[in-house]
């Protein structure tokens, strides 16, 4: 930067195409020497812009003293704000004047000081929709990245509590946030998530999904993830206990976890408020549901067409009956009413609350009376997909994999039968166990199997017994999700 004030101040304008928000208010100090305040409209707090600085500076008594002499007396004598950083560069300064300081430019001075003055407004606390408990915090993350550091150390007073921030983004220059335990995670997979965000060379980060696929250990777009996703402060601080790894992403409530495993998508807040056998129900309920809500589509389908022994000659009877008076195959039928029931499931998702009670009584009408009674479509189809339907509901986390699988199933149900059925089950079961996070194998701890990791998966132990253990995801690299 240069030493003229007017210099500085013409170049930020002319990068800044002189923006509306970007404003520069010119002060004359009581030595008669010039300085400047920048700010960006909405980013700062007004009233602590003026009681932390401008009043300060105009109050003051400042003698003869100019240029980097001024410039260090003001900081080391005037200014009453907590948080200050030197900025040397005029990137520096755009960056921490879009980010809510005030960034004070003084005549004859090289370098220029950013003062932490942050007041845009943001998303109150409040609970988040997607991860709903009967008991438990009422608390979600926010928008806001500053605030979300703020839940997660109102919940682990510790010293160990590390957050790392930086930028990512060529254009966005997006602030992110990396949060661990430093006595649970292991310096090695912290430095890893380093390295890739570093090698990140995505332009633009509006949301905590641009990041997933630069953090896969395969760098791709897969249809099961490694990486975590939270809007509960007390959930990611639950992970950061066992060593997993926090990204928060400015502008989004939903935090990244690694290393994340497939076990944690059927577990709540709630399995570890109610009682033990409560739980253990529960998570066998939502175990039962996801596997009806992948394979009982194409199951249907293959039993149908291919081995009608398997029904009852009553049932089988009347599922004939049905399919003889429709018009279309039966996994083409089948196909059919799962696309309408993703359809319907889009539109009163995308729809103003006000309007979704018509598209469910729409969508009950046409599907459920007319369609059935016109013959378009058969009874116990309907009822299959239907079933899957709402119990994809169940393990809402893994929705999206839910949904394609259950796609791949029907179809090749229709075509091989239930031997597609089965070979298809273990091209994806082979997929699951070999996929890892970090070194942490996705599957674990049902493969490579132990008998002392499965204290959390399907049954989950009393706290008398779970506490006696320090349970540390790292460990698992060893084959050991529990130390004692």
């Amino acid at each position: 930067m240069y030493n003229s004030l007017k210099e500085n101040i013409d170049y930020l304008k002319k990068v800044t195409s002189s923006s509306a928000d970007f404003t520069v208010r010119e002060l004359v100090l009581p030595n008669s020497e010039k300085c400047a305040i920048i700010t960006t409209e909405g980013m700062c707090d007004k009233k602590s812009l003026a009681i932390s600085v401008i009043n300060p500076l105009l109050d003051s008594e400042l003698d003869k003293r100019k240029g980097e002499e001024l410039f260090i007396f003001i900081v080391d004598n005037i200014l009453s704000a907590s948080e200050v950083a030197y900025v040397d560069t005029f990137d520096d300064v755009i960056n921490f004047s879009m980010s809510g300081f005030a960034v004070l430019a003084i005549d004859g001075s090289s370098q220029m000081l950013a003062i932490g003055v942050q007041g845009f407004s943001f998303r109150s606390v409040s609970e988040p929709e997607s991860e709903l408990v009967q008991r438990g915090s009422r608390e979600g993350f926010t928008e806001a990245c500053r605030v979300n550091m703020t839940l997660i150390r109102r919940r682990i007073k510790n010293p160990q509590l590390v957050f790392e921030t930086n930028t990512i983004g060529s254009v966005s220059n997006t602030e992110i946030c990396l949060v661990y335990l430093k006595n649970k995670a292991t310096s090695s997979s912290v430095e890893e998530i380093r390295k890739r965000l570093e090698a990140c060379d995505i332009k633009t980060v509006l949301g905590s999904g641009y990041l997933v696929p630069y953090l896969e250990d395969s760098g791709k777009n897969e249809v099961f993830t490694g990486v975590g996703i939270t809007e509960r402060p007390d959930t990611l601080c639950g992970k950061l206990m066992e060593g997993r790894i926090g990204i928060i992403v400015d502008g989004t409530p939903s935090v990244l976890i690694m290393p994340h495993l497939f076990v944690e998508n059927f577990q709540s807040v709630d399995d570890y408020s109610n009682r033990p056998y409560f739980a253990a129900i529960i998570r066998i309920i939502k175990f039962i549901a996801y596997f009806v809500s992948v394979l009982f589509p194409g199951i249907y389908i293959a039993l149908v067409n291919f081995h009608p022994d398997y029904f009852p000659e009553v049932l089988y009877s009347n599922i004939r009956e049905s399919i003889d008076h429709t018009p279309l195959p039966l996994m083409l039928e089948v196909l059919v009413i799962d696309f309408i029931y993703e359809v319907m499931r889009e539109s009163g998702l995308r729809l103003p609350k006000v309007l979704g009670h018509a598209v469910s009584i729409v969508g009950a009408l046409v599907i459920g009376e007319c369609a059935i009674t016109a013959g378009i479509i058969g009874a116990p189809t309907l009822m299959a997909v239907a079933i899957s339907a709402i119990c994809s509901y169940v393990v809402p986390d893994l929705y999206p994999q839910i949904t394609v699988m259950r796609l791949s199933f029907i179809i090749v149900g229709g075509i091989l039968g239930i031997f597609g059925i089965a070979g298809l089950s273990a091209i994806v079961l082979v997929y699951m166990c070999s996929k890892s996070t970090l070194g942490v194998v996705y599957m674990t701890p049902l493969t490579p199997f132990s008998k002392q990791n499965m204290r959390d998966v399907f049954v989950r132990l009393g706290w008398k017994k779970l506490s006696k253990y320090d349970i540390n995801v790292q460990s698992l690299k060893g084959g050991s999700l529990y130390e004692k």
